[in-house]
């Protein structure tokens, strides 16, 4: 039997290895989308080729890559949708191929084209068929598909809507991902850095001090009878106090800076630069301006240290910080101390 393809033409093996290619690449869904349109459009001898998905956040379509269309005419294609003339919308609604020919409007005029066909992305997920968006093809001529080329579209549109739900599902993982990570290093209560985020936040910045040659504040706070406060109101009143004061941390602090959570009643600033003495005073003066709470009032305690005079390493900038901490409770509610500064009187 002879074989009817031009020297040169790509085989069936050729076309399925080069599918498999994009599928398996791993990039973005963008850089996957592209290369199937390519195949496409070599393929069909088409001149242009698009996709189209469907906004899991809105209703409605949206292009998303194309070949062999201009970037002014890309954009168009968006103002397009939906309209009485519009193919794209009518294929991904009624879940049906169209075939085009001599026609004007949606598609077919914004890309320059004569003859368009567009299939379905479609999907079956648990015994439902999802649509998933429109693969639309363009030639600048009349053109029929032969029943060949027909079963290679709805192939190659198949596959382009395996790579959009495939591309969705990695998206997801990646948001869910992402979303553990920052709740693994997020003070549930309060939404602050929990301990193990400060002690990395703090580890880094003192590295980077060292190789700026600049200092390093860190300031340590203990709310005044919280203890009395949990006893006395509940732990409702308790989680309350500590939320109202995580707001004032957050709205004292530059973007810079790093606000924790790192204990019961314990909060904690990491700050790049020397300003840990003024921006804890502003933190206690916020605090001070709380409502009370089950009649009581809502203070803080503090300690602030610098890098690299107060300590070289964490964990002596953390003990200069916890013993200044410690005298400013000593000398009573609402108190500030600096290390390295000896109390007066």
């Amino acid at each position: 039997m002879t074989d009817a393809r031009s020297p040169g033409s790509p085989t069936p093996l050729d076309v399925l290895g080069g599918v498999a290619d994009a599928l398996a690449d791993g990039g973005d869904l963008d850089g996957t989308l592209r290369a199937l349109l390519a195949i496409v459009t070599r393929q069909l001898a088409a001149d242009s080729a698009a996709v189209f998905i469907q906004d899991p956040d809105r209703v409605g379509l949206e292009p998303a890559v194309a070949v062999g269309i201009d970037e002014a005419a890309f954009g168009r294609l968006r103002e397009t949708l939906g309209r009485d003339d519009d193919p794209v919308a009518a294929t991904a609604r009624d879940r049906a191929a169209r075939v085009t020919s001599g026609g004007t409007g949606g598609y077919v005029t914004t890309t320059g084209s004569r003859s368009a066909a567009f299939e379905p992305l479609v999907v079956t997920r648990g015994g439902i068929e999802l649509t998933l968006g429109v693969l639309a093809v363009g030639w600048r001529h009349d053109r029929a598909l032969t029943p060949d080329e027909a079963a290679t579209l709805r192939a190659l549109a198949r596959l382009t809507g395996v790579a959009v739900d495939h591309g969705r599902l990695a998206s997801l993982v990646a948001e869910r991902s992402e979303w553990f990570e920052r709740m693994a290093q997020s003070d549930p209560l309060t939404g602050l850095a929990n301990k193990r985020a400060f002690a990395r936040v703090l580890e880094l910045e003192l590295a980077r001090a060292v190789r700026q040659g600049t200092e390093v504040s860190l300031a340590l706070f203990d709310v005044d009878g919280f203890v009395a406060t949990n006893e006395t109101a509940g732990h409702a009143a308790g989680d309350d106090v500590l939320r109202r004061i995580a707001s004032v941390l957050n709205e004292a602090v530059r973007m810079v800076d790093t606000v924790g959570r790192i204990g019961g009643d314990e909060f904690v600033l990491v700050l790049p630069g020397s300003a840990g003495m003024t921006v804890a005073r502003r933190v206690l003066s916020g605090v001070s301006k709380l409502e009370p709470v089950a009649g009581r009032p809502i203070s803080l305690s503090a300690g602030v240290a610098t890098f690299p005079a107060d300590g070289s390493t964490t964990d002596e900038l953390l003990a200069a910080a916890l013993a200044a901490l410690n005298e400013a409770k000593g000398r009573g509610a609402g108190t500030l101390h600096e290390a390295g500064v000896r109390p007066a009187g």
